[in-house]
């Protein structure tokens, strides 16, 4: 993951309507590749493309953290192969009987287990976190 820097964390929030007078406390710092990524070894990350799960706030250039190594469980947003290709969708049924939702009324949803088409069908891992850019550099 390479060096680990740490930035510091307020402990009073940010209020995201009136300003408020801020407190001059710093909490301690906060890395975030500690925050962000537990399992160094069975996490990746992906930039997503599309617009399949703007429902679920995932929009195109985010960046997904994503644990191989979470359990998958209904509900969950994951990254999945189908089709020879990744995917995020939310994952929705039971073992052996999975769909992948997608978060946006134009995209219907993708049958993962037991589709005879793409045996190869699968997922990858669990969506933990996502990272995206408001402003500034590239």
């Amino acid at each position: 993951m390479g060096h680990a820097q740490a930035v510091p964390l307020f402990a009073s929030f940010v209020r995201a309507g009136f300003p408020s007078p801020a407190e001059d406390y710093i909490e301690g710092s906060l890395d975030l590749n500690r925050h962000l990524i537990r399992h160094p070894a069975a996490t990746f990350i992906v930039r997503v493309e599309g617009e399949s799960m703007t429902g679920a706030g995932i929009f195109p250039g985010d960046l997904l953290v994503v644990d191989r190594s979470v359990e998958p469980r209904d509900g969950h947003v994951v990254i999945a192969a189908v089709g020879g290709e990744l995917t995020v969708k939310r994952l929705r049924g039971r073992p052996g009987a999975w769909r992948l939702v997608a978060e946006h009324p134009d995209f219907p949803p993708i049958v993962l287990d037991g589709d005879a088409d793409d045996p190869s069908a699968a997922v990858w891992g669990v969506v933990t976190s996502a990272v995206r850019r408001l402003a500034g550099g590239g």
